[in-house]
Formats: C-alpha cells, structure tokens, sequence
C-alpha cells in the first residue's frame, strides 16, 4: 500500500472505522468475531483503527483496546470525545470537565496511555460550548503526552479554522462520499491549507454504494439508517434508480462498486484518508484493495456525473439530527 501522513506518521490511506462492530446497525457480530475481524486487519495491512467513547456506549473502545494492544506500537490508533452515552442516550457535551473526564475512561477501555489521534466528536454548539474552550482542553491533554494529536469531526471550515488558531489541527473527519459531499463546501480544501488529512468516514454511503442490494425493510430494528431519509420510502426508490449505471462504472474501472467509491474518495487529493467500516472478513479484503485502483478522468467524470448533490433523493439525516452538525449546507441556489 502507499502510504500518507495523518497525525504526525505514515499510514495506510484506507483505516479501518471500528464502529460497525459494536454499534449502529442492529446486530453487531459476537466479541469473538470482532477481534478475528480486527486481527485479519492487522493482517491485510491496516495500520489505522478509529473508535470513539460513544460506540457501544463504551463497548467497541473495550473491544478494539484489547485485541490491538499486542499491536498497538505498529498502529494509529484514533478515538473521540465530546458525545457519549450517559444514562443509555446519546449526550454531547464538549465542556472542557466532561472531555477529561472521558479521556481518561477512554485509555482506561482502550488499555494505552496515549491515543495518537483524539478528535472532538461534535462541536457543542446546542450548548454555547465555544469551539476554543474544547479545543484548549485538548491541547492540554497534548501537553499531557495523553493524545498526541488533535483532530475535530463534522465541523465547517470557519469551526475548523478558528479551532487551528488555539491548537494545531491534525486531521477532521467527517461523512463524505459521492453521495454525501457537504464537505466540499470549503472544509476538503481548508484542510489542505492548513496541512491537515481529511478522514472520510461511511465512504460507502453506509453499504448503499456497496454490491449488494439493500432492502431497508430488513434493517435490524435498532439500524440507524432506518432514521435516514434516503432509506426512506420515496427516497430509496429514488436512489436505488442510480446503482445499475454505478456498477457498470465500477466493472469498466476493474473494480468492485465498494472499491471504486472508496478509491474516488482517495483520489480527491493526497491527505484524504477513508475509514470504511464493516463486520465481514471478505469486505474488509475488498475494501483494502481499493488503495490499488487508479480511476481514469473519464471514470470519474462518468461517476460524479452519475451521483452528486443534485441526482440524490433526500437529506442525509433528519433535521433533528442535522441540527447537532456544524457543517454547512448546500444552497438551493448554488
């Protein structure tokens, strides 16, 4: 694999987004099975594993500790504070007590003294948190020698800008694929500006863009997507309109639908990294391949021309979900 900087160190430009296995659509596999997944990882070259303290409500940093620690010199491994689970819901909270708080219950589950890259998992602005009041903490945790990075997730490029000015900003990780491309409004780019890696997280579009055909009416009870308006009825139907060509593209490009919306992300510039999650040991193998596909400019054309902002049906998350995100919105009229 090539290799690109994040954090300070080389890694493989395709990580692993550990999520999936303990959180977010319904029937996450057994610990067994997540540890298998997570050494055949190590295996297939993945040197880049992102968690957060909200994952299984602490669950997934317990598993992904553990079965990376006999690794964990060889690996970056990534975490997130600012929203977790208190009393079973999900809470943001970005006040500087609150993120010290989780830091240190954080290496306590992830068995380390050190998490190369924290990021800030949302903005607190629902609760008049400024972004340099967060951010501060974490640059104190950085002198600490407890994180070694500081990285924010879903933020606009002023949040991200303004957040640079109290520490240096090492990566932002937000939603991004063909057909989710919020962060072209400003934040791909102003992390360029300032020498920051973009980390793309459901680069998949949450299986969407994936082989197989979905059928939302067999989601778990608890998956996330059934939330999702385009999992929704008219919009799936919508959606789903757009796969035959996506796969005919992929097939012209020698590769898998998975791969070529993995590899169309990596090609947007070199300090874009993309951590697609999975719980299936032959995914996470295809997955890994996409580093090895090169996308011609007609293939991209073709793609980007196919799945954009304009031919998808629906908002990404409903609106009381969105208005927990700093990321700025398309115009109707742009």
């Amino acid at each position: 694999m090539t290799q690109r900087q994040l954090a300070g160190r080389a890694v493989n430009p395709v990580g692993l987004g550990c999520m999936n296995l303990s959180h977010a659509y319904g029937h996450p596999p057994s610990p067994e099975d997540g540890v298998k997944l997570l050494h055949k990882a190590i295996e297939l070259g993945v040197d880049h594993f992102d968690t957060a303290a909200l994952y299984g409500f602490g669950k997934n940093e317990e598993l992904v500790g553990p079965a990376l620690k006999p690794y964990r010199d060889n690996i970056l491994l990534a975490s997130k504070c600012g929203m977790q689970g208190v009393d079973g819901k999900r809470v943001i909270d970005g006040r500087p007590d609150a993120l010290r708080a989780t830091l240190e219950d954080s290496l306590r589950r992830l068995q380390t003294d050190r998490i190369d890259l924290y990021y800030l998992h949302r903005y607190d602005k629902l609760n008049d948190v400024p972004i340099e009041d967060s951010v501060g903490e974490l640059a104190r945790m950085v002198e600490s020698g407890k994180v070694g990075a500081i990285g924010l997730s879903e933020v606009s490029a002023a949040t991200l800008l303004k957040a640079h000015k109290v520490h240096p900003i090492a990566a932002v990780q937000s939603e991004y694929s063909l057909w989710s491309r919020n962060a072209e409004i400003g934040v791909i780019e102003a992390c360029a500006d300032i020498g920051a890696a973009f980390v793309a997280f459901s680069p998949v579009a949450r299986g969407f863009l994936a082989s197989s055909d979905l059928d939302p009416e067999n989601f778990a009870e608890k998956d996330i997507r059934r939330g999702m308006p385009r999992f929704q009825s008219p919009h799936f139907e919508e959606n789903a309109k757009l796969l035959p060509a996506f796969r005919q593209i992929a097939k012209e490009a020698d590769c898998t639908p998975a791969q070529l919306a993995i590899a169309w992300v990596l090609q947007k510039g070199p300090h874009m990294h993309a951590i697609p999650g999975t719980t299936s040991l032959a995914h996470l193998e295809e997955n890994m391949g996409a580093d090895g596909v090169s996308l011609s400019a007609d293939a991209i054309a073709k793609v980007e021309d196919l799945i954009n902002r304009n031919t998808v049906s629906g908002p990404r998350y409903p609106a009381g979900t969105q208005a927990e995100i700093d990321t700025e919105e398309f115009s109707d009229a742009a």
